[in-house]
């Protein structure tokens, strides 16, 4: 697969076979990762790949703390940092609704269904059945720029995946339970979860991997001065 067929096939995938990926597999994908660049050769990520048992014990937990914030209202788990803003403005608000709808949209999730809305929400911390999860994280000390070579790492991940024909989601959800991670994956306090990106087959027969999302236009959001 050549980089223009990755990065155009290249979607976030929410619902997964069962087939297994070998560590193998997942080893190479993140060693040609690391290639990736990083302000002054920084490196500042660390990825802690999980599968099988320790998977689905980090969503069991997860999935049990939700059910009892519902049942109490006490939320038990928070944020190292503020993703986004609660004011979040506009384009940006319009465009988050608008996949958001379309995805119930296909689902069949009405406004106003709280138990599918959270069912489906739950889905996040099973990884939409993936059999891999990529937890990526941060040295808390760090600041803007080292987070910058974190997206460049996980887009590369996510563009090798695709010459290994596997799809991939990357995940903001799970922040907030970073210390379920921790438990699970080792994880030292010192590292801030990041992110996390689903890998695996994708479930061709499921309706969510019918979204496609737009982008806008190449004269909307780039300028171009001082060409000939």
């Amino acid at each position: 697969m050549d980089l223009v067929e990755a990065i155009e096939s290249r979607r976030s995938v929410r619902a997964y076979l069962p087939t297994p990926v070998p560590q193998e597999t997942v080893a190479a994908i993140m060693e040609l990762s690391l290639r990736s660049p990083s302000g002054t050769n920084m490196q500042p990520w660390t990825v802690h790949a999980v599968s099988g048992a320790v998977k689905q014990g980090i969503a069991d937990d997860v999935i049990a703390s939700r059910l009892r914030v519902r049942e109490t209202g006490v939320q038990e788990h928070h944020g190292e940092r503020v993703f986004y803003p609660d004011d979040l403005g506009e384009p940006w608000r319009a465009r988050r609704r608008a996949i958001g709808w379309d995805l119930y949209g296909l689902l069949g999730i009405k406004k106003g269904d709280r138990e599918r809305t959270f069912d489906q929400h739950n889905r996040n911390y099973t990884l939409f059945d993936a059999p891999v999860g990529l937890f990526v994280f941060i040295d808390k000390s760090l600041e803007v720029g080292s987070w910058l070579d974190l997206g460049m790492l996980m887009q590369t991940i996510m563009l090798v995946a695709r010459e290994h024909g596997l799809h991939t989601c990357p995940q903001a959800a799970w922040h907030i339970y970073h210390q379920i991670v921790r438990k699970w994956t080792g994880a030292g306090e010192n590292e801030s979860l990041a992110a996390v990106i689903a890998l695996g087959y994708e479930d061709t027969l499921a309706i969510e991997n019918t979204l496609r999302t737009p982008r806008e236009p190449l004269e909307k959001v780039v300028t171009f001065s001082g060409f000939d």
